[in-house]
């Protein structure tokens, strides 16, 4: 069937029993295919430079109105007449399309980086998370296109949503680190974000730790704990013996982990994690020496942490419940590593009532007294494994300090 396609023929044709065609009578090689069910596609047929027949799609009734397919058409015609090929010109442009699609930080980030920061850091996988939650609204950017002024946004919107500078630092420093591999890797010719300045923080500001009251409640709160659960399974006990129930073997459950992690932590300034991954393996009771393996370290260097007598007593006690387990703090349900210590941390922390006390503040507690003792630095910094002896300067001000005889003399 032969007639111009116009957008009155295209709604007089009714559907057939089998597909059929209408070529245009104006423009050779643009066509509408009727399909039974009524849908209606256009096309352009032509020849290829190697005379081969080929068809192309131009797009189906009615997104596409017929003097809109006209037009595409008489487009492909002058791209053969001159020799073009319209398959061979959609490929280059999907293409192309793909390669900017890469180049964009959602392409890259899900393309490239993400399988390489996964591999080779320990927190990739938060660091994915943490890129694609915020800086959603650049994610369809191509990353030469991202500028200052997007992040310096961001960061004052940060900001005012009350995020602490440092944290803002970590989240830019991340986005600087992508946009730094893509042009390692070559994908764009410079970093338009290199100029940007990390914003000023307080690398000296106070740090929370434990007054000796403070850690006389704590270690009082896992006593008591500690007898508070031993009663209440022995009353249990009771209860299935006065009743003729079979007794049930205890089996420690993760609470009963508190005392010890709690401990050791606040004698060796081990991070949760590194307490959570210590295994047998690495723990030297004859040298009285724990080794925190690269692997399982936030700077990924190995260190070593020497054991004072209560870390090494509670130790000495643990390997006889739990030597034959791998990890020196197995998860008794599962024998796997924790993930965490939430609920009977806080449980503990309210009893003992510490006040903006984080787990981690046990770390801080650590390097306080140290360096209240006359520790030096250096020191401090190796058994805490900080990168940068700057990290450790925050505990400077705790020293018994020359300062004081400095501006005692003024009293001379």
């Amino acid at each position: 069937m032969k007639a111009k396609l116009t957008a009155s023929l295209i709604r007089s044709l009714e559907p057939a029993d089998k597909p059929y065609e209408v070529n245009d009578i104006a423009l050779k090689g643009f066509l509408a295919r009727v399909q039974p069910t009524g849908g209606i596609t256009y096309y352009f047929a032509y020849r290829d430079k190697d005379r081969r027949k080929q068809r192309f799609k131009i797009g189906g009734h009615p997104t596409v109105t017929a003097p809109a397919s006209r037009k595409k058409a008489e487009q492909l015609a002058a791209e053969v007449v001159q020799g073009g090929s319209p398959h061979e010109e959609k490929k280059v442009r999907r293409a192309a399309a793909a390669v900017k699609k890469l180049n964009t930080m959602n392409g890259f980030l899900e393309h490239r980086y993400a399988p390489w920061v996964i591999a080779h850091s320990k927190r990739g996988e938060e660091t994915i998370t943490l890129l694609k939650l915020c800086f959603k609204a650049l994610g369809e950017r191509e990353l030469s296109d991202i500028s200052l002024n997007d992040v310096e946004l961001w960061r004052t919107e940060a900001s005012k949503s009350g995020l602490a500078k440092s944290t803002i630092n970590r989240r830019t420093g991340a986005l600087k680190a992508l946009i730094n591999k893509a042009v390692d890797w070559e994908v764009i010719e410079s970093n338009p974000i290199a100029r940007l300045k990390a914003l000023k923080v307080d690398k000296k500001s106070r740090v929370r730790y434990l007054s000796d009251s403070e850690e006389d409640a704590l270690r009082t709160a896992l006593v008591n704990r500690e007898e508070h659960r031993r009663m209440k399974r022995e009353s249990g006990t009771r209860w299935r013996e006065v009743r003729g129930y079979d007794p049930v073997e205890h089996v420690e459950d993760p609470e009963d982990y508190l005392k010890p992690i709690v401990l050791l932590a606040l004698n060796t300034g081990m991070r949760r994690g590194e307490l959570f991954s210590l295994r047998w393996v690495d723990v030297d009771l004859g040298r009285r020496q724990l080794t925190i393996v690269g692997a399982d370290a936030k700077s990924e260097q190995t260190r070593y942490i020497d054991l004072n007598r209560e870390a090494y007593t509670l130790l000495v006690e643990w390997q006889k419940r739990w030597g034959n387990y791998q990890l020196v703090f197995p998860n008794p349900r599962t024998g796997e590593q924790f993930d965490n210590i939430k609920s009977a941390w806080n449980g503990l922390r309210e009893t003992a009532g510490l006040k903006n006390f984080r787990f981690h503040d046990l770390r801080h507690s650590f390097a306080s007294k140290l360096v209240m003792k006359g520790v030096d630095l250096y020191v401090v910094k190796e058994l805490l494994g900080h990168s940068s002896i700057e990290m450790t300067e925050r505990y400077a001000h705790l020293a018994p300090s020359a300062r004081k005889e400095a501006v005692a003399r003024l009293d001379e």
